[in-house]
């Protein structure tokens, strides 16, 4: 038997360890080829820069300067922050009072929203796209309410999961003390979810920053622009393509996420598990 487990455990070990290296695969040649001269891109991606294709950081200067790289990251910043700081606060308050208010209407609502977590976004392109223009939802603050209205179905039923394991005695002894429903939930409530809203803040941000469809669909992309649609702009016309700078950029792009993961992932795993083992 205990035989058995050695074997199973190190046939886990192996097939987690080749799932490792096929992920950090694509890392390491963005990583590789935005180091290399162009033309050694196309002939030879999977071999290491030398001394004839090594050309330093200059794919990272060109990158930066010919897309006005950094106006992209600002717009990108404010929005993911925003973006992030809505979804955690409204959805935490919205999922504690479907949960603590018992009726049909909460419990419709929340079906609601993990029913909208299955719907393809693709069904609802165009009618967003067209609502958004209507509304004047097609700037860089308007796109921070069409991303609480995609994000909240995945918020929402983390937070629930993770409310319901709160005692309801701390809320009545706050109510007994004189709290009204907002000190509740901010003064009670809310430093409870702290594990709850660091792992979804983590999803959602890793969602926003690296999404492209959703700005390029909204957004006006004569005025405002965030990091994937700027590196886009590398893809010329007639198939020409500045591989260099645009794999420079990708890195660049990608760094801050991947630490901040590497970082935060005990609360993600966390946070998860909270929220679905009592959702």
């Amino acid at each position: 038997m205990e035989q058995r487990k050695k074997i199973a455990d190190s046939i886990v070990y192996i097939v987690l360890t080749v799932l490792a290296v096929a992920f950090l695969v694509p890392i390491f040649l963005v990583i590789m080829n935005s180091l290399k001269n162009k033309l050694y891109i196309s002939t030879t991606p999977f071999v290491l820069p030398n001394g004839d294709s090594f050309v330093g950081l200059k794919n990272y200067v060109d990158g930066l300067t010919k897309i006005h790289f950094f106006d992209s990251v600002g717009y990108s910043l404010f929005i993911t922050v925003f973006s992030v700081l809505a979804m955690v606060i409204f959805c935490s308050m919205t999922a504690w009072f479907i949960t603590r208010v018992k009726s049909k209407i909460t419990s419709g609502i929340y079906y609601m929203f993990v029913a909208s977590m299955v719907v393809p976004f693709q069904m609802v392109m165009y009618t967003m796209t067209k609502t958004a223009d209507a509304l004047h939802l097609n700037n860089y603050v308007g796109i921070i309410v069409v991303y609480l209205g995609f994000g909240a179905g995945m918020s929402v039923f983390m937070f629930s999961g993770f409310v319901k394991g709160i005692p309801m005695e701390l809320e009545e002894a706050a109510l007994i003390d004189g709290c009204n429903p907002l000190q509740i939930f901010f003064k009670v409530v809310f430093p409870i979810l702290k594990p709850t809203m660091i792992s979804t803040a983590i999803l959602e941000t890793m969602w926003v920053w690296n999404d492209y469809l959703l700005p390029t669909l909204v957004l006006d992309i004569k005025k405002y622009r965030t990091i994937p649609m700027a590196i886009q702009y590398f893809r010329g016309s007639y198939g020409r393509v500045e591989m260099g700078p645009m794999m420079a950029c990708i890195m660049i792009t990608v760094l801050p996420i991947i630490v901040m993961y590497l970082v935060c992932q005990k609360y993600i795993i966390d946070g998860v598990i909270a929220g679905a083992v009592k959702g």
